[in-house]
């Protein structure tokens, strides 16, 4: 009965994502010339200036992947209220944002010059400086997938969920345009359910809560994070006919991941360090690095080839590595704070990354699709 339920999710899984692709894929190519950044700055230039009359050199104006942000040498609300009116509407502009900023304002301190850091800054910023990662499985996102699981010897389909997102809070841009540092908070919870059991048992649910400083300067970003994670078995788990013993699996972490893009390549390192922990004698180190492909031409339907490879060593599990595999089609704006879909075939080996399973290792691969805001 199992094996039936299996194959019939799969199919209307697959049926799913035919429609979304076909959908996704229906929309004219041909629109999206109209709405690069080089038209669309020359479009809101002529708005501005031809139909409110503003005067060339009273502000500044630039647009980098559809989102505009406009500053000015003086706050007017009037000028405010004129951007959001005539603005909003306009096709392929993905947001707006009105900055203030004297004309003659103090150059930056020798922080701020070191960084890279102008005095300019916003409150609730759109996305992140550090682009997320394609194959974390801890990565704070919106995802399901369904996969074939194997651990102890066992397999059975299993259905993964996800949901997370990472809410900026304040940002002090750069002096160059797309450069700056970012406070932000994040948090997700992931659960996993397996699917062979007549009312599809919850597993595990990981509840996750962090804040966030990222930094990017060029094509170099940095991540630097503290966060909790705590785990709970699911009730229903709990009272089957062989329950695990049960740990109480807790944590505070500190992590460190510097990003290094190349065209449409990147490359990523850090480690990470757990501050206090439950069970007690987990030992604190890890190692964290990947490699990441990001098409930015159409390949199948106006979908992009994505493609990511993550690797962790855990201290706790004398450095071996664990290897999560992600690959397919993204749809929508590429860019953190954007809406986007992907679609992804997900391979994983190596030590169980979800809940109190972490000595447990562990095989899966299946379907995924995750959603980007």
């Amino acid at each position: 009965m199992g094996i039936i339920s299996w194959r019939n999710f799969t199919g209307r899984l697959a049926a799913g994502t035919l429609f979304l692709m076909l959908f996704f894929g229906s929309f004219p190519a041909a629109a999206t010339d109209r709405t690069g950044d080089a038209f669309l700055t020359g479009y809101v230039a002529s708005i501005l200036e031809r139909d409110l009359q503003w005067q060339r050199d009273s502000y500044v104006l630039k647009i980098k992947n559809g989102i505009a942000r406009i500053t000015l040498f003086a706050d007017d609300p009037g000028r405010r209220q004129a951007v959001d009116q005539h603005l909003r509407s306009i096709d392929g502009l993905q947001g707006i944002t009105v900055a203030i900023q004297p004309e003659h304002a103090e150059k930056p301190g020798i922080v701020g010059r070191t960084l890279g850091i102008s005095s300019d800054a916003e409150a609730f910023p759109t996305g992140d400086l550090f682009r997320p990662l394609i194959a974390d499985p801890k990565q704070p996102q919106f995802f399901v997938s369904v996969n074939s699981f194997s651990s102890l010897g066992e397999r059975y389909p299993r259905a993964s969920v996800g949901f997370g997102e990472t809410f900026g809070l304040y940002r002090y841009f750069g002096n160059r345009e797309g450069d700056g540092l970012q406070l932000s908070a994040e948090g997700a919870i992931f659960a996993q359910f397996n699917l062979d059991t007549p009312s599809s048992d919850l597993i595990n649910a990981d509840y996750t809560i962090g804040i966030p400083l990222t930094y990017r300067y060029g094509d170099n970003s940095i991540r630097s994070r503290i966060y909790h994670q705590s785990s709970h078995l699911g009730d229903e788990f709990l009272q089957s006919v062989n329950p695990p013993e049960r740990i109480n699996l807790s944590y505070e972490a500190v992590d460190l991941i510097y990003s290094r893009e190349w065209r449409a390549w990147r490359v990523y390192g850090g480690g990470e360090y757990l501050i206090h922990k439950e069970p007690d004698d987990l030992k604190p180190a890890s190692a964290h690095w990947g490699l990441e492909y990001r098409g930015s031409k159409p390949l199948v339907l106006d979908g992009r080839l994505v493609a990511g490879l993550d690797m962790k060593s855990l201290e706790e599990h004398d450095w071996d590595n664990d290897t999560s595999v992600k690959a397919g089609l993204e749809f929508g704006h590429p860019n953190p704070g954007q809406r986007r879909l992907r679609l992804m075939a997900e391979w994983y080996q190596g030590f169980d990354p979800y809940g109190q399973f972490y000595s447990n290792k562990v095989e899966y691969y299946g379907l995924g699709i995750s959603l980007g805001f």
